[in-house]
């Protein structure tokens, strides 16, 4: 999906010409609004529910998303195994780009979406380099088939998983590549599940080939824009956020994301003085929170 077969420039040639680009928000939490129950295959919804996934396309670009995630964060193989659809990966990722790029206007974009694979790699865990790199191009071929023009590795927490998913992309694609970390605050600071802080994640994705790198989940956005300005000391580099709207409570015997629409969209606005390129949202934003940013930073 390059400018020349598209007539449209890339993510990575408006941002070179110094566009902040909006993203769109949560996956998980549409497609539970929309028929997913507890427990359930989001992955499978792109053969099963084609029109659910369809609608939260359209939904985000409509509100103003310049790119939309495709619905693939679980689509690995490894993760697939646990709901007995192995087999299906390459559908599943095919299919999850098809429905996001028929409801993309023109000049906007599809990402694939891949998430971690559950997985450690040896001598920690029972997958080696090889089959790990080999599910991670499985996947995100697949997502280059159906449509995608870029590809993003998100809520990693392991440097080692996240290269392979990098060096997977680029040596079997033609993809813009982003890859984004999950942190977690502790009494020394913010450091993955594995032990990375924001600034060596900045560097090492970035140094491992990624085009974009950034942060996303785990935290709601003032945390957000902490970790934020940790990166930007790291790189010069593009850089995302994908923020939370909060951290999850439980009131009425539910699960509720706080944050409002109009609480993020203004500190998203801070986010991009800071020099965020591309902001957007994750668990517990919709439509609504993008329609706020949208208005913030373009109106």
């Amino acid at each position: 999906m390059a400018t020349a077969e598209t007539g449209h420039p890339t993510i990575l040639d408006r941002l070179a010409r110094g566009e902040t680009l909006i993203s769109d928000g949560a996956t998980g939490t549409f497609l539970q609004e929309h028929g997913l129950e507890p427990g359930g295959c989001p992955e499978e919804f792109n053969a099963s529910h084609p029109e659910v996934v369809r609608s939260m396309a359209k939904a985000y670009f409509d509100a103003g998303s310049d790119l939309v995630l495709t619905n693939s964060f679980g689509g690995s193989k490894f993760m697939q195994k646990k709901y007995g659809h192995e087999g299906l990966v390459r559908e599943f990722n095919r299919l999850a780009a098809e429905h996001a790029r028929s409801q993309a206007p023109p000049g906007c974009h599809v990402v694939g979406s891949v998430g971690p694979t559950g997985e450690f790699l040896e001598p920690l865990g029972e997958v080696s380099e090889g089959e790990m790199y080999d599910a991670f191009a499985e996947q995100i071929a697949a997502l280059e088939e159906g449509g995608a023009e870029a590809v993003l590795m998100e809520t990693m927490t392991a440097m080692e998983e996240a290269t392979l998913a990098i060096r997977a992309a680029k040596e079997n694609t033609g993809l813009t590549v982003i890859a984004t970390m999950t942190f977690d605050q502790g009494p020394r600071g913010f450091f993955t599940m594995m032990g990375i802080t924001p600034e060596r994640a900045a560097e090492e994705l970035r140094a491992a080939g990624a085009d974009i790198v950034g942060t996303n989940c785990g935290n709601g956005i003032d945390r957000m824009i902490d970790i934020f300005r940790q990166m930007r000391e790291a790189t010069d580099g593009y850089l995302l956020v994908h923020s939370n709207a909060g951290i999850p409570v439980m009131r009425n015997g539910g699960i509720v994301y706080p944050e409002t629409a109009e609480f993020m969209a203004e500190r998203f606005k801070t986010l991009v003085e800071l020099g965020a390129n591309i902001v957007g949202g994750c668990c517990g934003t919709g439509p609504d929170h993008i329609r706020a940013l949208h208005a913030a930073l373009r109106e």
